[in-house]
């Protein structure tokens, strides 16, 4: 049974961990720019009243694709975890120390906060839009 390790602090900031959560951070980047602007992009491209299979199934091939591109980022650099669940599983599991965790969270939130800053810019303010029953919101 694998045990939990803290870590160590200087572990945590040599060349390697620093280039691994750069890592972290672009690939999270790639993946949440990619799959909340295809979202985006359907919301903008049909009506507000249309719920078409197509375009969602292409919603879905796009966040697909972007976990792909994302997780082959990081995958020889830091793992490709992309999602802090897997990072805290790996965590948990003894696969990685706690204190790479907490930092692998830190740039994985901070890629994904810099992706909806560049899709709210890029888009001009669109927001993404939610199928609510027969009504159609944007959050």
């Amino acid at each position: 049974m694998p045990a939990i390790a803290l870590g160590r602090f200087d572990d945590s900031f040599s060349l390697g961990s620093i280039k691994a959560y750069i890592a972290e951070f672009i690939s999270t980047l790639i993946f949440v720019f990619a799959g909340v602007g295809s979202a985006i992009a359907y919301g903008k491209l049909t009506s507000d009243a249309a719920l078409d299979p197509a375009g969602l199934v292409a919603v879905a091939v796009c966040h697909g694709f972007a976990l792909f591109v994302a997780v082959s980022v990081g995958a020889n650099i830091s793992g490709g975890h992309v999602n802090p669940a897997v990072t805290f599983g790996l965590a948990l599991g003894g696969q990685i120390t706690v204190l790479t965790g907490i930092f692998y969270w830190i740039a994985q939130l901070v890629g994904s906060i810099v992706a909806c800053f560049l899709l709210s810019y890029v888009t001009g303010g669109l927001t993404t839009p939610i199928q609510c029953g027969s009504r159609s919101r944007s959050i």
